[in-house]
């Protein structure tokens, strides 16, 4: 099997468990850190859960798949976004660090979070929300 061929098998399974699975159910915790984007084509809010660490007025994330994710696309077309930490939403603009280490990022981010990203991972991408408060 290809390296393309298994990221493919790998893209899918983990975009099927989370949109059917995962997410319904983790959207509903309250101390799950959702990211909200506005979705690119309806212009409709759209939360996903994620895994990152708020540092100073900084929140910092990986994205296991990069360009790939629905989420990083709706960055790409409107960067401003909100963040729910503790159960506290803050306004911030995503800004998307392909330059970034994303495994050294991940080192520094929640271990759980971190080692599922690893494992699933296709593409990471850090990203940093600038937190308006």
């Amino acid at each position: 099997m290809t390296s393309q061929t298994s990221n493919s098998w790998r893209l899918r399974l983990d975009h099927a468990f989370h949109r059917r699975l995962a997410n319904p159910i983790t959207t509903r915790m309250r101390d799950q850190i959702l990211l909200e984007t506005t979705g690119r084509k309806s212009g409709a809010p759209r939360r996903t859960p994620v895994g990152g660490k708020k540092v100073g007025a900084t929140f910092w994330m990986v994205s296991n798949h990069g360009d790939q994710s629905d989420y990083v696309r709706n960055i790409k077309a409107k960067p401003a976004v909100r963040v729910r930490i503790k159960n506290h939403w803050h306004d911030g603009i995503a800004h998307l660090m392909p330059e970034d280490d994303a495994v050294a990022r991940l080192a520094t981010l929640p271990r759980m979070n971190s080692t599922m990203v690893r494992a699933f991972g296709t593409n990471l991408l850090t990203i940093r929300v600038d937190l308006a408060d």
